[in-house]
């Protein structure tokens, strides 16, 4: 090939890479969209976790709703009140109180204190489990299944089967709600980490029915209602339930329990 020739084609080429270049250089100030800074900042606060626990499909997708106002600026879960009051402050608004909560598991029926109805052999999944008779293999069936969907669903690893009951680290735990979506038997519920005191039981069965059942379960028996001070205990449809704004942590409750499932 001639001198000529590979100068004609090393033209072209150039030619052609320049062309492309400015062409999408102004194509992508054509096209471009526009970007919310304040949008862009608070995506850089966010955790990046992605789990969903805030209502959203993403981080990024919580961002573009708080810049909108369309969000609280202490809608993520796991940022916390950290996370809030640095939003806030991009936001140029207060970030108010809010509360550290983690997950609770409402059963402590364990392998030796629950009976099983009958032995269950299918896929180890609580929501398969449940669609079994009775509402799964646990002579409760208000009780943990133990097969550990919620732990499955946990991206934060803050949540474990032990002894066949769903127990939750507080201190992994952050509050993302995935257990508690995942759960069949909605035996799991966000409360106040400060929250000494709570009912570990979920059943509305009464007295007779639970004892025959599980050693620990809630009687409904009402010894903790009357021996609270403060109003913060009540017992409706069989179990008690501990109202954790009104509960001043005296632990009365817990030590007038029969059964002694306040923990």
């Amino acid at each position: 090939m001639s001198i000529t020739g590979v100068l004609i084609a090393a033209l072209i080429v150039g030619g052609t890479g320049v062309f492309i270049g400015v062409f999408l250089g102004i194509a992508g100030k054509k096209f471009a969209v526009e970007v919310d800074e304040k949008e862009e900042a608070i995506l850089a606060e966010l955790p990046g976790n992605n789990c969903g626990g805030c209502g959203y499909a993403g981080c990024s997708g919580l961002a573009a709703a708080i810049a909108k106002g369309e969000a609280p600026v202490g809608q993520c879960p796991v940022g916390g009140a950290p996370v809030a009051a640095k939003i806030a402050a991009i936001m140029g608004e207060e970030a108010g109180e809010s509360v550290h909560e983690v997950a609770f598991v409402k059963c402590a029926g364990t392998c030796e204190k629950a009976k099983q109805a009958y032995d269950y052999t299918g896929i180890t999944d609580c929501q398969m489990a449940a669609m079994m008779q009775n509402g799964g293999p646990k002579g409760c069936s208000f009780g943990c299944l133990g097969f550990g969907s919620c732990v499955k669903a946990c991206p934060f690893d803050a949540i474990h089967i032990v002894d066949g009951i769903a127990v939750v680290d507080k201190e992994a735990c952050k509050a993302c709600g995935k257990c508690i979506a995942t759960c069949p038997k909605h035996l799991i519920e966000l409360v106040p980490y400060e929250q000494k005191h709570l009912v570990q039981c979920s059943s509305k069965d009464k007295g007779k029915d639970v004892m025959s059942v599980c050693s620990v379960g809630c009687i409904g028996c009402k010894m903790c209602e009357k021996v609270c001070e403060s109003d913060a205990v009540h017992v409706v449809d069989n179990i008690a339930h501990i109202d954790p704004e009104k509960c001043t942590n005296c632990g009365k409750c817990a030590e007038k329990c029969p059964k002694k499932i306040i923990k």
